[in-house]
């Protein structure tokens, strides 16, 4: 139960910080991976609103503002996701990646706070690895 008051907590308390965003070889921002298209925001807030915590389910992900499609890479066989704020790769630990249920556009999303003083920087909530990487 403290766990749950917790999460819910910090969830309200993350005040999303406006992102950075990378840039291509031509120099046009690369923001797509990170953001939902605008005819795909119901679908996504549909599947976010019903993610539980894989290593436990009695918890939930969070919420769109939490949630967002990123770039994954692989440095000595642990997996890592781009955090949207500022762009860091963080490590994916192995018990919040999803396991029993589809990411609703094949992408990989992460559920992470932003950085700031109310939740430890590279925290994840929920992954889910996307079909198409």
């Amino acid at each position: 139960m403290v766990i749950v008051l917790l999460v819910g907590f910090i969830c309200m308390l993350a005040i999303p910080a406006p992102a950075q965003e990378a840039l291509l070889p031509n120099g046009e921002a690369r923001h797509a991976e990170r953001h939902h298209r605008p005819q795909d925001q119901a679908l996504h807030e549909k599947f976010y609103s019903t993610w539980r915590m894989p290593d436990n389910p009695a918890v939930s992900c969070c919420n769109d503002a939490d949630c967002y499609p990123t770039e994954i890479k692989y440095i000595d066989g642990r997996l890592y996701a781009r955090r949207r704020e500022d762009g860091k790769f963080i490590l994916v630990p192995a018990q919040k990646v999803e396991r029993n249920r589809d990411n609703p556009d094949g992408r990989n999303h992460l559920c992470a706070p932003p950085p700031n003083v109310y939740a430890p920087s590279d925290i994840v909530y929920c992954f889910a690895l996307g079909g198409a990487t």
